[in-house]
């Protein structure tokens, strides 16, 4: 029999998704207010029964799209005057594509890229392009992250998924550079940036993450199968701890 072509396929929305429909709908009937004080993560984790990480993900989104803003140091307020937008029935419309979970992305990273790093150390090969990505990781923002301008920013952010992608081209099998493919184009997206910029602006960890990057590239220069998964694996678990998406 043949299989009739989907036209209109169902759209599952995702955990995130939901979640932030449900606080938009909430500020949206006034409560919270305007200017006044969202609930902690944890706390609407617990009343709402879901992860925080997927809380985190919801706030994020609600905050590029200006319902929400943040005070560092204090929390997530619900926006007042016109930056806020109304939010009833608009998160899950064509205007604003779902971007991935980064809490997925993450999970899906931790089973790949240790794995592909592996595969790389068998060949033992320098790379001249991923020497030149961690080049422009390693030239900081003067002026430290908070103060960097958006361009120094999206360097540094490009940088960075084009290394791991790099990484994976380096196996030569196209499977995998096409998976990598495909996980750089997610970590463009509007939701991983705007958790990653707030994960990478604390001082020191920028240098943290160049630092293993170079430790993931020196182990496969080495020929080092074991270092190098050891330390692809360690580099995926600080950054779930760092955007708080544990």
């Amino acid at each position: 029999m043949r299989r009739a072509d989907v036209t209109n396929p169902i759209v599952v929305p995702q955990l995130y998704e939901r979640i932030a429909e449900r606080l938009a709908s909430e500020i949206s009937s006034g409560s919270p207010a305007a200017g006044e004080r969202l609930p902690s993560e944890r706390e609407l984790a617990r009343r709402l029964g879901v992860g925080r990480s997927s809380v985190r993900e919801a706030i994020a989104v609600l905050q590029l799209r200006g319902i929400l803003e943040t005070r560092h140091g204090s929390g997530s307020y619900v926006a007042t005057g016109a930056a806020a937008p109304q939010p009833a029935g608009s998160l899950s419309g064509t205007d604003y594509p779902a971007d991935a979970s980064p809490s997925g992305l993450l999970d899906a990273r931790a089973i790949i890229e240790p794995r592909v790093a592996r595969i790389v150390a068998d060949h033992a090969q320098p790379d001249f392009e991923a020497e030149e990505l961690l080049a422009v990781m390693a030239d900081e923002p003067e002026h430290g992250w908070e103060q960097a301008s958006p361009g120094a920013r999206d360097r540094w952010n490009n940088a960075d998924r084009m290394f791991h992608r790099r990484i994976a081209h380096m196996t030569q099998n196209a499977v995998l550079a096409s998976i990598a493919d495909y996980i750089a184009q997610v970590m463009d997206q509007p939701l991983w940036q705007r958790l990653r910029d707030e994960a990478i602006g604390v001082p020191g960890r920028a240098s943290i993450h160049v630092a293993e990057h170079r430790m993931i590239y020196e182990a496969i220069v080495e020929g080092d199968p074991d270092a190098a998964e050891f330390n692809a694996a360690a580099h995926i678990k600080r950054v779930r701890r760092y955007m708080s998406l544990d």
